[in-house]
C-alpha cells in the first residue's frame, strides 16, 4: 500500500477506535444508570431493548430516554441522584501515564516472549511451518485468555499479530494456510514475527533464528549481526526530543557497516490501544520515493521498533499473491459485495476481527479463498503481502516494543540471540558513540542510585560494538 494510503487508514483507524471507546463509555453510563436508578411504571419491557425486531425501539419514558435524559441533556436544575464508583465517574488515561497501562502492556510482553520462545524451541529441520504458527497462536489466545477474567468491564484481549515464519530470502508476513506443506530444514534462518494484546494494548517482537548447532558465522551472520545492532541503536535514539530520520539514517549506517541494506518499506510504527500502526513512523529506508512526516519522539508514547536487514539489494519484491494470508480490516471502507462467500467472509472477519489484523487461517479455507479476493478488491481488508529477497540472499529481523517513560526507554520484547561471528566489526566511532549511551535517565540531584530493581532510573548497560550479538536483556 503506498505511504500516503497508509497515513490516511492510520488516521481513520485511531478515528475508529475513539469513537469505540466513546460508544464504550455511553455504554457503560448507561448500565450504571439503570442499575442504581428506581424503577419507573412507564419504563417499557427492558428485555425490548436487546430484541432484534422493529418494535425494539425504546418507547417514551423507557430506561434508555431516562438516560438520555439525566444524563446527556442534563436540564438546568436537574441532579443525577446516581451514586458511581471512583471506577466508573473517573475519566482514565489511556497512556503510560497510567499504572493500569503499564502493566498490561508489561503483562502482554510477558506473553508474546514466552510465545517467542515456545516457537524457537519448536523450531527444528522438518517442521511444518503452519504447525509453528498454529502453536504461536494458539499460546498468545490462551494466555491473554486467562488475564483479567475476573473484572466487571470484559476486556477485549488475543493475538495482535498472527504469528509468521519467513525462511531464508522471504522477508516477512508468511503465515501459511492449513493445507500447506512447508517444512524448514537444517541451516535454515528462520524469522518469528507475532504480537498479543490486553485491552487493546499491544506487545510486538520478531527474532531471527538459524537451524543449527554452534555459532553463526559468514554472510548469515552478518545480517543478523546488522539487524540487531541497528535495532540496539534504535532502542538509545528512540526517546523523547529526538526525531525519527535521526533513527532511520542510523541504522542505515549501522547496517553498511556490516555490508548489509536495511530493506525497503519496513515501518516502525507508534501503538496507542487498539491502533497497531499509528501515525508517528520511523522509516528504515528515506528515499525520494518514500517520505513520511517528519515526527519527533515524545514522553509516554509506544513504539514497535521493527529492523530488517539483508546482505541483497534490499529491495524485495512480491512473487505470488496467493501467499498472502494476513489481512486487516478497513474500517472506513463499504462496499455491497455480490458474491454470497465473499458476504459469508466479510460478516465473519466483522464479528471476529474488526480492528487487529488476522489470518485466514481462522476462516473456513474454502470460503476464504473464494470469498477474500472480492474483499481485497474493494478495500474492504487491507493485505500484509508476503515479500522474497533474491534466492540466495540472507534476510534477518529484529522488532521490539518500547516505551517511552519518565525515566527512559523501556523495552519490553526481546529474545536471546545465538553466538554469531559475523565476518565485519563496528569500526566507526559514531556508531560506537551511540551504542556507549544507556537508555535510562540519569537522577538529578545527589542521590545514590539503586541498582538491578526494575522500575529504578539507573543507566542501563551500554552494548559493546563486537560482534553484533549482545543479548538483548529487558530493563
Amino acid at each position: 500500500m503506498p505511504l500516503d494510503n497508509r497515513k490516511k487508514e492510520t488516521v481513520r483507524k485511531e478515528l475508529y477506535s475513539l469513537i469505540a471507546k466513546t460508544l464504550t463509555f455511553v455504554q457503560r453510563e448507561y448500565k450504571s444508570y439503570i442499575s442504581h436508578r428506581i424503577p419507573d411504571p412507564c419504563d417499557c419491557n427492558p428485555s425490548s431493548l436487546h430484541s432484534n425486531s422493529a418494535t425494539s425501539t425504546p418507547l417514551p419514558g423507557s430506561p434508555f430516554h431516562h438516560f438520555l435524559f439525566c444524563t446527556i441533556l442534563k436540564p438546568e436544575g436537574f441532579t443525577r441522584d446516581v451514586t458511581m464508583s471512583d471506577e466508573e465517574r473517573e475519566e482514565k488515561e489511556l497512556d503510560l501515564t497510567s499504572p493500569e497501562v503499564v502493566t498490561k502492556y508489561k503483562s502482554a510482553a510477558e506473553i508474546v516472549n514466552k510465545a517467542l520462545q515456545l516457537v524457537v524451541s519448536e523450531c527444528k529441520p522438518k517442521a511444518k511451518i503452519v504447525d509453528l504458527c498454529e502453536k504461536g497462536d494458539s499460546y498468545m489466545r490462551e494466555q491473554t485468555g486467562n488475564m483479567y477474567k475476573n473484572v466487571k468491564r470484559k476486556i477485549e484481549r488475543g493475538v495482535a499479530f498472527p504469528t509468521c515464519v519467513s525462511v531464508n530470502n522471504t522477508v516477512c508476513h508468511f503465515s501459511p494456510l492449513a493445507s500447506d506443506v512447508s517444512v524448514l530444514e537444517e541451516g535454515d534462518i528462520v524469522k518469528i514475527d507475532m504480537a498479543c494484546h490486553i485491552d487493546g494494548f499491544i506487545a510486538s517482537v520478531a527474532h531471527t533464528h538459524v537451524l543449527q548447532e554452534g555459532p553463526v558465522t559468514g554472510r548469515a551472520a552478518d545480517a543478523i549481526a546488522a539487524a540487531n545492532t541497528a535495532a540496539e541503536v534504535a532502542l538509545r535514539l528512540v526517546r523523547p526530543g529526538r526525531k525519527n530520520k535521526d533513527v532511520s539514517e542510523a541504522i542505515q549506517k549501522v547496517a553498511a557497516a556490516y555490508d548489509c541494506k536495511i530493506v525497503e518499506g519496513v515501518l516502525s510504527h507508534q501503538m496507542k490501544q487498539f491502533v497497531i500502526d499509528g501515525n508517528k513512523v520511523v522509516l528504515s529506508v528515506s528515499n525520494p520515493d518514500t517520505r513520511v512526516d517528519d515526527a519527533e519522539f515524545e514522553e509516554n508514547e509506544v513504539y514497535a521498533i521493527d529492523i530488517v536487514a539483508s546482505t541483497g539489494d534490499g529491495k524485495p519484491k512480491l512473487l505470488d499473491e496467493k501467499q498472502t494470508t494476513i489481512y486487516k480490516r478497513a474500517v472506513d471502507k463499504s462496499y455491497h459485495l455480490k458474491i454470497k462467500a465473499s458476504r459469508f467472509i466479510f460478516s465473519e472477519i466483522s464479528q471476529k476481527f474488526p480492528i487487529m489484523p488476522f489470518s485466514a487461517r481462522a476462516l473456513e479455507e474454502k470460503r476464504a479463498r473464494l470469498g477474500l479476493v472480492e474483499c481485497v478488491n474493494h478495500e474492504l481488508l487491507q493485505p500484509y503481502p508476503v515479500l522474497h529477497e533474491k534466492h540466495g540472499d540472507y534476510v534477518a529481523q529484529i522488532k521490539f516494543t518500547v516505551l517511552l517513560m519518565p525515566n527512559g526507554s523501556d523495552r519490553i520484547t526481546s529474545h536471546a540471540l545465538q553466538e554469531l561471528q559475523p565476518t565485519k566489526t563496528i569500526d566507526d566511532p559514531e556508531i560506537k558513540a551511540w551504542l556507549a549511551l544507556g537508555t535510562k535517565t540519569k537522577k538529578k540531584g545527589g542521590g545514590k542510585k539503586k541498582k538491578g530493581k526494575k522500575g529504578t532510573e539507573a543507566e542501563a548497560e551500554p552494548m559493546e560494538a563486537t560482534n553484533g550479538a549482545t543479548s538483548q536483556q529487558q530493563d
